[in-house]
This record gives C-alpha cells, structure tokens and sequence, in this order.
C-alpha cells in the first residue's frame, strides 16, 4: 500500500475512533442533558412512555400501589395508582404536564429505567429493538399501618379534617407508615389528557385545607408539650433524676415576663413535684421554671439539636441519597438582643409554644431514639430496589445518624414516658403485652383558632425490643386532640405489631 493511501486510512481509522468516542460519551455523561433539554421534550416525552415504568411495591407481600397500564393513544403506558387517597403523599404521582412528587419524584430515574444502573440495557436496546424496562421498588411501608393510619384520621373522633401520622421501626430507622390527611386521588394528575391534568391539579390546589401537601414532613406545627421530652432529656443529662423534686404550683411567672403560665385545664400540679410526675400529668409551670431558671436555653436548644432540630439536609428516601425532603424543626431565638436568654421566651418555649415548630417526622424521630436506647437511626423509605430481570441493585443498609442521649438517660425517658400511658395523659395508647411509652401535647395557635392535639411515643416488647414508635398531629383538634392522638397513636402500632405477625 502506497503512502498516501495509508494516509487516508489511518485519517478514516482516527475519524471512526473519534465518533465512537464521542458516541460514548454522549451516552455516558451527556445523555440526561439531552434527555432534559426542552429542544427535546416533545420527543423525550413520548420515548419515556413507551416502556413500561417500574412498580412500586409496599408490605411485606409486595403488594403494587403504583404500576403502569398499556393505552391505546401515542404515549403508551400510563401510570395508574391502587387505593389511591391511602399512599398519595408518600408514593406520589408521576404526571404527563406537571412535576412528579414522592417516591415516583426522587426515585424517577430508577422507575423508568433510564438512570446509570440502565447504561448496559440501553446499549442492548440498540442492537435488539427491545425497550428496557423500569426497575421496581420495594418499600418499607406496613400496609396494616398505613391503612390504619389513613382510616383513623379520616374517622377520628373529635372531627377535625387535618392531621398526620408516621411511624418509625426505632432499630433501623424504616418508615412503617407516613399518613397526611387530608388526601387526593393521584390518577386523574396522571391523565394523558393534560387540560384535564391541570384541572385536576387546580382544584386540588386551591381547596384551603391543602390536601397535596405532605404534612409529616413539609408541615412545622407548635408542640406544645411533647416538648417536655426534650426538657426532660435537658434535666437528665444535667445529672437530675426522674424522681428529683421540682417547683411546680399553680402559676409561673418567668422573670421579666408580663403573664402568667398556667397548667391546662384539669392538671393538677402541686407546689413539690418529681421530674416524673411531672412529666406524666403535664406540668407547665414545672417546666417552665426549671427551663427559663435553673436550666437555661442553651440547653433547651442543644437538647433540641441533639434530637435532629435544625437539621437542613434530612431527607427521607434511600439511604445513600435522595428522598422527600424533612423541614427543619427550630426553637426559635432564646436570647434578647445583648446575648443573654431571654426568660420568658424559653418558659413559653419549654412547654412548645413562643417560636417552637416541629414536623410529625421529627416527633417520631424524638420517640424512636428514647426507645432505641438513645440512638436515632437515619429514616429511610427505600427497602430494596430490583432491575428488570428482578435482580436486587439495591438494599437498604440501616446506619445511624445520631445519638441524642446516652443509654441509662434513655432508660429513664423511657420510664417516665411509661408513666404517661400508664398514669397520665396518654392512656389511649395502651397495648396489651407491651411496654408503651409516649407524651401528649395540647398547642395553642393564636388567632381564636382551636389548639392542636399531638402524640408521641413508642411501643416495647417483652424482650426488650422496641418494635415502633410513632408521631400523630391532629390539627386544630380543640378539646380532646391529644387524647384522641394518642389512642391513633396506639391503633396504629398495634398494626405495625399485627403486620409483624408478633401480636
């Protein structure tokens, strides 16, 4: 071969090499922006919906919540969703016009089966003609608790059409049920038909008790006095002891403070009472008196750290990233301008009111490291994921994210919160054969509006072992909020126990 054919060889070999490299690299690094551009929606969209998403299952049965249904128009498949209201804000929905939420948002890639996990099937798909399809998801989710969950808001007892409930296995940190009420059908989001999509949407979003957000997780209420768990742990870790003696009384009236704390309605709180019983009958002034003087707000709010307040990076999905973000739960500021705290705010703060939010997640969270020994696992919703072929890709490996508290101050919470449902204002959540743990809460919420009714506990069985641990918000649940939390409270970890067939 002369040169100059050798030339135009080696040019046509180096031009091959150069395409097939760039061919490459488009599918490994630049695939998700073309995917993404809007220069390509129209065509993105269409390729997306002609295979099969992935289903996403709950239970220990597998039972699918989430799946897609052959169509006969240009886009495929649609995505339809099974006993709907129960799972839409976990799940969430995966529309044609609007942005997907929940585990079909944070988990998209994977479900439609175009994330790198899919890499080699795509390059198989070029060869064979197939269409790879979606990998399918296996939650943490107790179909028993969830149901219960759903059904116990919708039918509680004091008539209030918003609240939440979630559950938490205290060991590993799985999500055992996440329930906002109100709810929404999710299909008619998931409409091929976007006007009516849209439609769907607008309605939903301009009805006032805002049934699309996502309460346990996006909404921060007053605690009222579930926040005593956190002074409680503060006086513990100080070196007190459930049956050191407080100051309680009638009234207290915090230095420099213009009004009076007084006890709720039907508490009776004598002038001596231990940090136990304290505990166990809710008493304000006690609190107030041992947060605003002997112990301050740098403790209340450390405390309050310990236990996850604050946290901007949570989010509760698969544990090695991604999920449905958690807002931060916040104090407030303690202080007055010249550093020093500021008495009457961390008295009011002591008891969950002054600047105080919470999200039923971080109350569950609080419940689950007390029963865990002090040890708060990071939450996930995540079990396993499968390509395919069925072949796992991923399992959920529990790890933990902090430790609030040492074991023997957890061993006292855990005592004292018993002596709530045993002897005090948490009655409602007892269970047959189990050791439950848990404190109420009654949060007044300005403006005439009706206070909010909380519960937090945990449930222990006869080894030892805690086997869930929950957080239930009735919103403006007036009189009676907080008892009728705890008894949903205690349903819906008798059907986390009855789901683990340990009942």
């Amino acid at each position: 071969m002369n040169a100059p054919l050798r030339r135009i060889g080696v040019i046509v070999m180096v031009m091959f090499g150069l395409l097939f490299a760039n061919l490459n690299w488009v599918q490994a690094y630049r695939a998700d922006e073309y995917r993404n551009s809007p220069h390509n929606a129209g065509r993105v969209q269409i390729a997306e919906y002609q295979h099969e998403r992935g289903p996403i299952l709950v239970g220990r049965d597998g039972f699918p919540v989430a799946v897609s249904e052959e169509t006969d128009g240009r886009l495929r498949y649609r995505r339809a969703y099974e006993q709907p209201r129960r799972w839409a804000h976990v799940v969430g929905y995966k529309p044609v016009n609007l942005g997907a939420t929940g585990i079909e948002s944070f988990e998209n890639d994977f479900l439609a089966g175009t994330g790198d996990r899919f890499f080699v099937d795509r390059m198989r798909d070029l060869f064979t003609g197939n269409v790879t399809v979606g990998g399918s998801l296996q939650t943490t989710l107790s179909r028993g608790a969830q149901q219960t969950g759903y059904e116990q808001l919708r039918d509680n007892q004091v008539g209030t059409g918003r609240g939440a409930v979630v559950a938490l296995d205290p060991r590993t940190g799985a999500v055992q049920a996440m329930v906002s009420y109100p709810s929404f059908d999710p299909n008619p989001l998931a409409s091929h038909d976007t006007e009516e999509a849209q439609a769907a949407y607008d309605e939903l979003d301009a009805d006032g008790d805002r049934p699309l957000v996502n309460r346990v997780t996006a909404e921060r209420f007053e605690p009222g006095s579930v926040m005593k768990v956190i002074d409680s742990a503060a006086a513990l870790q100080a070196g007190l002891e459930p049956d050191t003696t407080l100051e309680g009384g009638a009234q207290y009236t915090a230095p420099t403070a213009g009004a009076a704390i007084g006890n709720s309605p039907g508490v009776v709180c004598p002038n001596e009472i231990t940090l136990e019983q304290a505990l166990t009958v809710s008493c304000n002034t006690a609190f107030s008196r041992l947060m605003a003087e002997e112990l301050g707000g740098d403790a209340l709010r450390e405390t309050a750290a310990g236990f996850g307040f604050f946290d901007e990076e949570l989010a509760v999905g698969r544990l090695t990233g991604g999920g449905i973000p958690v807002a931060p739960s916040v104090t407030g500021e303690l202080k007055r301008e010249d550093g020093q705290d500021d008495p009457p705010t961390v008295a009011l703060s002591a008891i969950g009111q002054a600047n105080v939010q919470m999200t039923p997640m971080q109350g569950a969270m609080i419940a689950a490291a007390v029963a865990n020994g002090g040890v708060q696992m990071k939450p996930y919703l995540v079990a396993q994921l499968q390509d395919a072929q069925l072949r796992p890709v991923y399992e959920a490996d529990p790890e933990e994210l902090r430790q609030p508290v040492s074991g023997e101050v957890a061993g006292a919470l855990q005592q004292m919160m018993a002596s709530v449902v045993t002897s005090g204002t948490g009655r409602n959540a007892q269970i047959s054969g189990y050791v439950v743990g848990g404190k109420t809460g009654t949060a007044e919420t300005g403006g005439g509006a009706e206070d909010h009714g909380w519960f937090i506990g945990f449930a222990i069985d006869g080894d030892g072992e805690p086997v869930s641990a929950v957080a239930v918000l009735l919103e403006n649940a007036g009189s009676g909020g907080s008892a009728e939390a705890a008894r949903i409270g205690g349903q819906v970890m008798r059907a986390v126990i009855d789901d683990q067939g340990e009942g």
